[in-house]
This record gives structure tokens, C-alpha cells and sequence, in this order.
């Protein structure tokens, strides 16, 4: 969104008032304080220059003929004793490829101040927050999706005694640059508490068994304008958690539920929504398991019903499948799918023991993970009305029922091992299915079925020198066929590197989209500066951090980044 010059100067104007009251409050407070106040901050310019590349169908600037793409921004804190303030400029002139369009602008999108004592933790202006797992709410920024769902209200935190903390927030989400109003998106308020009684009840302290129990509300708030149906304006949702550990064991748990929430994303049906995360857990020196479960059942909760982008939403679903972090084996990432999933995970750590036949002089590590999720099973409420079928409840479902569907199964095997001083190797084979008409919107096109390999091996030439070179391959007959990438790169400790890498699809069906995905890199890191530079090209691919994704478009020019922190 652009904004106009006298939107910009009221806007401005705002911003600047409140910074100046910030400035004036911190001043009061150093003359009654013998301690002065200080600043910290952070900054960050992302930058890309694009060029045509025909051969890989960039004819133009992937940004409407627009040779420049730059996302930026610079946060400053400011803190004298219980009292913090802070504000962060953000400048998307124009975002990079793949981010939403709606993102271009500039100014002063997060401003806030706070007051912190041992009894009280007060915000106003913007703040972040999560309640337990974030079910039913999570306010989070993630740099890299250009996703931001600040608030922009009240936060207060409460910790009336020992082992007890009580949450409140009120106010509307951040929605790219446009202004609040009361008859778009809704107003969000909730309540969070949570209570530890090993801290709660003295001596208890040490006691074998370690309980923690919390529980949350939300609400919000948005006018029913619809011609049509008769839409709740007050939704609701409330959660529940517990956390047991004794010994090496850990259980945790949390159950959401919403009340009927029609909107553009489930079609506007008035079922009401669920949704279960468990993980239960054993650690012990060189052993670690884990098992995740989690039920998603028409869980969307955002504070405009007509969204159906990654905006405004109110909770967050987390994924239990594992975050790879490799080129390849990172190519198709699961997006959590909030109308309906059911998943589990199941992962094994184990460190072979020094000295042992397979663990060498140096131990070797090994990593064991599945997952799989699939759709609920889902079943006609009665004779006449079509699953989904907007304006009934669109459809029942038993809890612990799943469809036959599977959106997204990973099954890997990662070897981490040291083979003397200098040299160090990774190895990784990962077996994936992906339906990628249903993460990714391919309408039509057959679930991906992947074998993928990983070598990724470390050599130190001196104390600060060292080479790491990867190669990694992907098969699969569906999608773009079968790929292989090639990356080598040198570093010099703790201020240099440079690598080369090249991604090649030599298993298109079309022999004209066989292409080389090249790029050459090189970084410096003086203190807590960084710059970096990446000259190449960028395959058309899906960015994803904790079940959020993004489209990115192919694209080819040059990267600069630039961050620092004081």
C-alpha cells in the first residue's frame, strides 16, 4: 500500500508526538535517577538488484519493472531503570520478490513504552505475546516471511505471588500500513494465567514431581456487515495446559477450543473449532526421545473473517515436523493446515559412546525422526447437505478419527560423526511425501515422492581456516523431477567466508527448464556488524518458519545485507 503525501505527514506527526513524550518521560526519569539511561538497538538492510535471465523466464524486474527490491528496518531501546521505550522504523521500498505488495511504505509501525517491577510488567503502544502455546494467541514478528501481527493496545503481566503469572492484552492487530477501523478487522482481548506450584508451595521446590497448570481466554470483536448470514461478532476461544515432569520424563498437553467462527477460509461454515498438542519426552546424558501429537479441527482464528493470507492471525498452530536445513531437503516444507490435520512425530537422539566400535574416538551422533500428517476424516451432517457447504456446520468429525489423506510424511536419518581432529561429516537420507496440491495450491498435480541425500563434510585447515563442502541430491518423478546441488565454502575465523553453490534441475521433464541455480557468496563480520553479498540465481520454491509460508518467486541479480546491532 502507498500512502499518500497527507496520510504519511498525519501519520508522521503521531509517531513523532509519542516519540517525544517517550524522550521527555526518560528525561524526568534520569533527573530523579543517579543512573543514567541507556540505548541499545539493532538494524537491518536486506537488498536485491534484479536482472532479466531469460533462460530461467525472468524476462524483467520481477517487481512490476522495478530494478530494486529493499526490506529495512532499525529498532532502538531505550532503558532507565523499570522504565524501557522503544520504537522501529520499518522502510519496504519495494519489498523483495515474494513478499506481500500490500508492504510497501515506510514509517514507524511499532512504538511502545513500559514500566516492569516485581509485582507489574505494564506495555502501551505495541507488544508481542503468547499465550501458552499459542493455540488461541500468539503476537510474533518473523523477518524473513514479512509477517507481523503486533498488537497495538494495552499488555499487563501480573505476578501477585510466587510461582503465579496473569496475562492481559486489548487491542487490534497490525495489518501491513493500514490504519485501524472499527468496522474492518476486530478489536482482540484476552486473559492468560499460569501457576507452578513447585515454585507456589514451599518445599516443594525439590520435589520429584514438577506440575504447572495454565489456562487462556480471547475474544474478538468484529461488526457483522455480511448481506447474507448472520455472523457471530463476539468469537470466543479458551485453552487449557498442564506440564508434568518427574525424573527424566515430561509430559505436556494443551487443549483449544473455539466457538463458530465462519469466515472466507472454511467456507463460512458455523462449526465450531479444536484443537490438541501433547509431547511427551525422555532425556537422559547421550539418549533423548520425543513424541509429539496434535489434532487441528477448523481452528483459523483471525480478526478480519475475509482474510485468507498470512495476516491477522490471532493463534498460531505450531508444526511438529522436523525443521530441515539444508537447500534440497528444505524444498518442500509443510504448512500447517488449520481447517483440519492430525500429526505425530517421533524422534530418537542417541550419542554412540567413545571408544565404542560404531562411536569411534570422538562418539558418533545419531538422529532418527518421523513424521506424517494427514487430514481429519470428516462426515456429512445429515443426507441433504454437502460436506464444507457454506451457512450449516459444515461437517462432523470424530476426534480421533484421520482421513486416509496424507499431506505431508518425512521419514530421515542424520549422522553426525568425527573422524579426527581436522575432519568432521554430516549425513543425512530423508524419504518424503508431500501433497503439494494442497500445501502449495497445485491444483491437479500428484503428491511428491522424494529420496534425498545429504554429504556434508567439515575440514579445519588451521585454528581460524576451515573448507565445509555439501553435495546433496533429490529424486522424485513428480514436480520439477530430479535435482542435485554442489556447495563449497571458506572460512576465515571469525570475520570471513565465501562459497560457491549451484543447484541443478537435470531431472526436468522439460530439457529447456534444466537450469543451474548458481550463486557466489561472500560475507564480513567485524564485531557485531555484518555484511554479506550473494551474486546468482533463485529457484522458484516455498519459504517456510514454523508452519508459515511464503511463495518466492525465481529470480537472478545480487543480495547485499547488511545488520548490526549496538
Amino acid at each position: 500500500m502507498v500512502f499518500s503525501p497527507i496520510t504519511i505527514g498525519n501519520r508522521m506527526k503521531k509517531n513523532l508526538i509519542f516519540i517525544c513524550i517517550i524522550l521527555a518521560f526518560g528525561s524526568i526519569q534520569a533527573q530523579n535517577s543517579e543512573n543514567a539511561g541507556s540505548v541499545n538497538g539493532s538494524f537491518q538492510m536486506d537488498a536485491q538488484f534484479y536482472r532479466p535471465d531469460p533462460s530461467i523466464g525472468i524476462t524483467d524486474s520481477t517487481i512490476a519493472g522495478r530494478k530494486i527490491g529493499m526490506n529495512g528496518y532499525g529498532n532502538i531501546i531505550y532503558s532507565l531503570g523499570n522504565f524501557k521505550a522503544g520504537m522501529r522504523y520499518e522502510a519496504y521500498l519495494p519489498p523483495l520478490a515474494g513478499f506481500d505488495p500490500r508492504q510497501e511504505g515506510n514509517g514507524f509501525p511499532y512504538l511502545w513504552a513500559s514500566y516492569n517491577s516485581e509485582l507489574i510488567d505494564l506495555t502501551v503502544g505495541n507488544f508481542y505475546e503468547q499465550f501458552g502455546n499459542g493455540l488461541i494467541f500468539r503476537s510474533y514478528e518473523e523477518w524473513t516471511l514479512g509477517y507481523d501481527n503486533s498488537m497495538n493496545g494495552l499488555r499487563v503481566v501480573l505476578h501477585p505471588m510466587k510461582g503465579m503469572t496473569l496475562k492481559g492484552i486489548y487491542g487490534s492487530q497490525r495489518f501491513y500500513w493500514q490504519k485501524f477501523e472499527r468496522n474492518s478487522r476486530g478489536i482482540v482481548k484476552g486473559v492468560d494465567g499460569e501457576f507452578n506450584l513447585n515454585e507456589a508451595i514451599n518445599g516443594w521446590e525439590s520435589a520429584p514431581l514438577r506440575i504447572t497448570f495454565g489456562g487462556s481466554a480471547v475474544s474478538k470483536f468484529q461488526k457483522d456487515a455480511d448481506p447474507i448470514y448472520n455472523l457471530p461478532e463476539n468469537v470466543g476461544a479458551f485453552a487449557g495446559r498442564m506440564n508434568l515432569g518427574t525424573g527424566n520424563f515430561n509430559l505436556m498437553t494443551e487443549y483449544a477450543y473455539k466457538i463458530n467462527d465462519p469466515s472466507t477460509l472454511n467456507n463460512f461454515i458455523y462449526r465450531e473449532g479444536r484443537a490438541l498438542l501433547a509431547s511427551i519426552s525422555y532425556a537422559e546424558r547421550g539418549l533423548g526421545i520425543v513424541l509429539q501429537l496434535k489434532r487441528v479441527d477448523n481452528m483459523s482464528f483471525k480478526s478480519d473473517r475475509s482474510i485468507t493470507t498470512n495476516a491477522l492471525d490471532i493463534n498460531f498452530l505450531p508444526p511438529i515436523n522436523r525443521t530441515h536445513s539444508y537447500s534440497l531437503t528444505a524444498k518442500y516444507p509443510y504448512a500447517t493446515q488449520p481447517n483440519g490435520e492430525m500429526g505425530l512425530q517421533f524422534q530418537v537422539n542417541y550419542k554412540m559412546p567413545k571408544g565404542s566400535l560404531i562411536g569411534g574416538k570422538y562418539g558418533t551422533g545419531i538422529a532418527v525422526n518421523f513424521s506424517q500428517v494427514n487430514d481429519i476424516a470428516r462426515k456429512a451432517v445429515n443426507d441433504t447437505t454437502a460436506i464444507g457447504q457454506d451457512g450449516t456446520l459444515g461437517y462432523s468429525s470424530d476426534f480421533f478419527k484421520i482421513s486416509d489423506h496424507i499431506f505431508y510424511r518425512d521419514m530421515n536419518i542424520e549422522i553426525d560423526k568425527r573422524f579426527n581432529s581436522k575432519l568432521k561429516g554430516v549425513f543425512q537420507y530423508m524419504n518424503l511425501l508431500y501433497d503439494i496440491a494442497t500445501i502449495e495450491g497445485h491444483t491437479g498435480d500428484p503428491a511428491v515422492k522424494a529420496n534425498m541425500l545429504v554429504t556434508d563434510l567439515t575440514y579445519r585447515l588451521s585454528g581460524r581456516k576451515a573448507i565445509r563442502a555439501e553435495a546433496q541430491g533429490l529424486w522424485t518423478k513428480q514436480d520439477d523431477g530430479d535435482w542435485a546441488a554442489l556447495m563449497v565454502e571458506y572460512t576465515i575465523a571469525p570475520k570471513w567466508f565465501f562459497a560457491l553453490a549451484d543447484q541443478y534441475n537435470y531431472g526436468n521433464e522439460e530439457k529447456d527448464k534444466r537450469n543451474h541455480y548458481y550463486t557466489v557468496s561472500a560475507g564480513y563480520t567485524q564485531e557485531s556488524t555484518r555484511f554479506a553479498i550473494t551474486f546468482g540465481r533463485q529457484s522458484e520454491g516455498v519459504v517456510c518458519v514454523g508452519g508459515v509460508c511464503r511463495q518466492v518467486p525465481a529470480s537472478s541479480g545480487l543480495t547485499l545485507t547488511i545488520s548490526s546491532s549496538f
